[in-house]
């Protein structure tokens, strides 16, 4: 929720004005926040701001030119004359709330308080540390564009404009976090997009109360989701803007948070997480077989363990020809536990590679890989069988475009493992009926999960399949109630 502080008018006295700010911005407690004591014009000034956010060469020509007034210069209107005249700066405003001031401050904007004055001039010279526009790690195409959303607010709505240059396009401006005040942008194009869903979204972040925002995109999706322990992401990812971009076209909301690289789509339906750029940046034939690919993997790395487990207890289901499937040497301990073993190695073995050093990755994959895979095979711990098909399930977790459905799966595979091994055929088939079920049942923003599967539209669901050309793409998807659903 929007942080909204009991209104602190400006004082008459400039020396209570400053006092008030300095006590409200702990001036003495903390280095970084400056105060300077100023006379301009023979009236007194101070200016408040925060070190490493302002921008120095700005402020020192401005003082510069403050330094040049004469007391007949600010005459007769001081305010207008230091906005309009002696201030030559792009985003100048004024305040007459000193909270609000304080506020400001401590988000990067210079305060200036002029004596005589019953309003704060703002000067928005502010900078942030920033790294380049460099090509997301976990969205890399082999053709297309190399530059990715950064941790600035500003420079990623910039590279969302630049390739959405409609007259239409809002980036509405808002703060949340009683204590972080995280600066939120709603952003959609207003001739497409459904305003009952960006009303729905707007008011759904305004109800959230909370002191801060510790992992930005994170927190607010626990707090849209609704459904606290539900694996799978009711909105999707994205670090790449013509990714956003093109769901900005299709009559998506995008929500772009201060201090992350990544931004919410919105709303986001299941088979949204098995899209990938580099299917949109081949040919439409090639794109058309990497999509099959795809799904075949993300399907092989939920099915595949559950499935040889039930033929590997089960060999007479299995059909002639096919009796190698089942295990030549079952190991020294049970196939259920030599799989959770293994599940639980794979996890160990992600967790560790993030926290290894990049120049020591390789070198932990093949520890990984050689040492332990081959020795727990020889000493009997694992079977051959075993090892082969749960690499098939980690290359399909893998080739997920979406890290957090490639979760999801991974749990709801453990699950159907171990529903398959109590109850046996019975219980695989169950298991995966009760998890449609379960997707079914799920919405993201008033949208059934997985649309258009259920309900089902045929035309929809081809396009789904099928990575159709771009040319014969001309409906936007009826789910999102465009006001143009023609492209």
């Amino acid at each position: 929720m929007t942080s909204t502080s009991d209104k602190q008018p400006i004082k008459k006295r400039f020396d209570d004005n400053v006092k008030y700010l300095r006590d409200r911005l702990g001036v003495d407690k903390s280095f970084d926040v400056i105060h300077l004591d100023l006379e301009y014009a023979e009236k007194k000034m101070a200016m408040f701001l925060i070190d490493g956010f302002a921008k120095d060469d700005i402020l020192h020509f401005i003082m510069k030119l403050l330094a040049k007034l004469e007391p007949e210069h600010l005459k007769p209107d001081p305010l207008e004359k230091l906005l309009k005249r002696y201030i030559p700066y792009v985003e100048v405003e004024y305040l007459d709330d000193l909270n609000q001031v304080a506020d400001q401050v401590l988000a990067g904007p210079t305060a200036l308080v002029v004596e005589g004055l019953q309003q704060v001039i703002m000067i928005d010279a502010r900078t942030y540390p920033v790294r380049g526009p460099a090509e997301p790690d976990t969205e890399k195409v082999v053709r297309g564009s190399r530059d990715g959303y950064v941790e600035t607010l500003v420079f990623n709505t910039a590279l969302t404009r630049r390739r959405i240059r409609d007259r239409s396009l809002r980036m509405e401006y808002m703060q949340i976090g009683r204590r972080s005040k995280t600066d939120i942008c709603l952003c959609y194009i207003e001739d497409i997009v459904d305003e009952d869903k960006v009303n729905h979204l707007r008011k759904s972040l305004s109800k959230v109360d909370t002191d801060g925002l510790p992992m930005a995109e994170k927190t607010i999706e626990e707090f849209l989701g609704g459904r606290h322990w539900n694996p799978y992401s009711t909105v999707r990812y994205t670090e790449r803007p013509d990714t956003a971009a093109a769901h900005l076209f299709e009559g998506h909301v995008i929500i772009i948070i201060d201090g992350s690289p990544s931004v919410m789509i919105t709303p986001a339906t299941f088979w949204h997480h098995m899209q990938h750029a580099e299917e949109y940046r081949q040919k439409p034939f090639v794109g058309a077989y990497l999509r099959l690919v795809r799904f075949v993997a993300v399907f092989a790395s939920l099915f595949v363990l559950p499935l040889y487990y039930l033929l590997s207890q089960n060999p007479e289901l299995l059909p002639t020809g096919l009796e190698f499937i089942g295990p030549q040497d079952m190991g020294a301990i049970p196939l259920l536990v030599q799989f959770l073993i293994a599940e639980i190695g794979i996890d160990m073995l992600r967790m560790a590679a993030i926290h290894t050093p990049s120049s020591l990755a390789t070198a932990l994959g093949l520890v990984a890989a050689i040492l332990i895979g081959q020795v727990a095979v020889e000493v009997g711990l694992f079977s051959n069988e075993v090892v082969l098909y749960l690499a098939i399930a980690a290359i399909g977790t893998f080739a997920t475009p979406s890290y957090e459905t490639s979760l999801a799966n991974r749990i709801v595979r453990m699950i159907l493992l171990i529903i398959t091994s109590m109850f046996g055929l019975i219980g695989f088939v169950l298991g995966i009926t009760l998890w449609i079920l379960y997707l079914a049942q799920i919405k993201t923003f008033h949208t059934p999960y997985l649309w258009p599967f259920i309900p089902f539209s045929f035309r929809s669901f081809r396009d789904i399949l099928i990575r159709s050309p771009i040319p014969l793409k001309n409906r936007r998807p009826t789910f999102l109630n465009p006001r143009d659903p023609d492209r």
